[in-house]
């Protein structure tokens, strides 16, 4: 696995956590980067799997 697939899940986990404190506080701002931050986790996890999927490719051929 790569480590942007890790890094990208725990961005993800990071951010819905702030996403969530953000709700229920009322800070709009920790809420909205609750939401940035799992953008970039996404992002990361999907840049990791695809370095895999290429990877794996290569060692099969």
């Amino acid at each position: 696995m790569d480590k942007d697939r890790v890094s990208g899940a725990i961005d993800q986990a990071k951010g819905a956590v702030k996403d969530a404190i953000g709700k229920v506080t009322g800070d709009a701002k920790l809420q909205a980067e609750g939401k940035a931050d799992k953008v970039v986790g996404k992002t990361e996890s999907t840049i990791g799997g695809a370095k895999d999927a290429v990877r794996d490719a290569l060692d099969k051929s």
